[in-house]
C-alpha cells in the first residue's frame, strides 16, 4: 500500500508511506545504519572495521513471517525520509499492535513527517498499541508524547518496563473516533 499526502504548507511536501517488499528490503536495512547511528547517544554501539553497525536482529523477519511484521518505508518528496516497523502482536496482553521501531532522518524532523506517518500507522492498524522508548532518549519520548496525545486527544497510559525502566505508551485507536470500527 502506498499512501500520499500533500501537506499545506508555504513549501507543500509530498509524504508517502509504503509498505516496502521483500526485494527492497535493502532500503530498510541500509537506513537502519543511520537509525542505530542516532542511537548511539543511548546505547553503548560500535561500528566494525567496515564501518558499519551490526545488522538489526530480527530484520529479516518482516519479510519472512507472514503477516505479523510490517516494514514501512517514509518518504518525503519521494525521498526516503525514515522508516516504521510495526509487529501484530498475537495473545499479548499489551495490545494488538507494537511500534517497535521508527525513524525520522534529521532533516525531515519537525516538520510534520514523522506525526503524519505515525498517525496514518495507526489509522491503518486499528486496535490496542503500544509505543515503547530507551528511557535516555527523552527526545523520543517527548516525540510520543505529543503524537499520541494529539491522535488520542490525551487518552492514553504510560507504563515503565519494571526492569529497563523504558517508558510505553498504550492507547486504543478504537476509543478516538478517527478510525471505522
Amino acid at each position: 500500500m502506498i499512501a500520499k499526502k500533500k501537506q499545506a504548507e508555504v513549501n507543500p511536501l509530498e509524504l508517502g508511506l509504503e509498505l516496502v517488499p521483500a526485494e527492497r528490503k535493502q532500503m530498510i536495512s541500509r537506513l537502519m545504519q543511520f537509525y542505530l547511528y542516532d542511537f548511539t547517544r543511548y546505547l553503548d554501539l560500535d561500528v566494525n572495521r567496515d564501518g558499519e553497525y551490526p545488522a538489526y536482529p530480527g530484520l529479516d523477519a518482516y519479510w519472512n513471517s507472514g503477516h505479523n511484521k510490517y516494514a514501512y518505508l517514509i518518504t518525503c518528496d519521494d525521498h526516503p525520509a525514515g522508516f516504521a516497523l510495526v509487529d501484530r502482536l498475537l495473545r499479548s496482553s499489551e495490545g494488538q499492535f507494537y511500534m517497535t521501531e521508527f525513524f525520522v532522518m534529521p532533516k525531515y524532523r519537525r516538520s510534520g513527517v514523522g506525526t503524519w506517518a505515525a498517525h496514518l500507522l495507526f489509522d491503518m492498524f486499528p486496535g490496542d498499541w503500544k509505543v515503547s522508548q530507551i528511557r535516555a532518549n527523552s527526545p523520543a519520548r517527548s516525540f510520543w508524547h505529543r503524537v499520541i496525545g494529539e491522535y488520542t486527544n490525551g487518552a492514553f497510559q504510560e507504563r515503565y518496563n519494571s526492569r529497563q525502566g523504558n517508558p510505553s505508551q498504550y492507547f486504543s485507536t478504537l476509543k478516538v473516533g478517527r478510525v471505522n470500527k
